[in-house]
């Protein structure tokens, strides 16, 4: 399901964004973008792929001004590890059923520091069900996964330190 890239358009503004009717034609607009990435990109260099590319096909006489807010590298956690089988164990105690891997995306930028600078295993498990409608004004979170999440964390802790 995330395994591939992606590039969201997250908002979008122009003219007039009241009530009613108008005829005016904008003087600007502007768009809010981000992307998803995987292994083996680099956020530098799809940002400048991104800005290249949106430059090249702006119109004749529209002014673009593209600005990189920021950027963090993919993680792809090995799924053959200690700690993914620790995790996986304490899973398992949590919930009282064998976790199911999904490769998930998400930007959690500092996962990917922890790997790189402190060679740290990284593990994330997930508690939550993909109809919580994380982020979204909707969002909820089921309270059985809830303690469910608090015995898994308090059983990873236990096997972490086996592993």
């Amino acid at each position: 399901m995330w395994a591939r890239p992606t590039c969201d358009v997250n908002g979008m503004w122009s003219g007039y964004q009241g009530e009613g009717a108008k005829t005016i034609i904008p003087a600007g607009a502007g768009a809010k973008v981000s992307m998803r990435l995987v292994p083996d990109q680099d956020p530098a260099e799809i940002a400048r792929l991104f800005e290249r590319h949106v430059l090249a096909t702006a119109p004749a006489g529209v002014d673009v001004k593209v600005s990189y807010l920021h950027g963090a590298a993919p993680v792809m956690v090995p799924r053959a590890s200690a700690m993914m089988s620790a995790g996986a164990r304490a899973m398992a105690r949590g919930f009282g059923r064998e976790p199911v891997l999904i490769r998930e995306g998400g930007s959690i930028p500092i996962v990917g520091t922890f790997q790189s600078c402190l060679k740290a295993p990284v593990l994330l498990l997930g508690y939550g069900l993909p109809n919580d409608n994380i982020h979204s004004p909707n969002e909820k979170f089921h309270l059985e996964n809830y303690f469910n999440g608090i015995a898994t964390t308090a059983a990873l802790l236990r096997e972490a330190a086996d592993a």
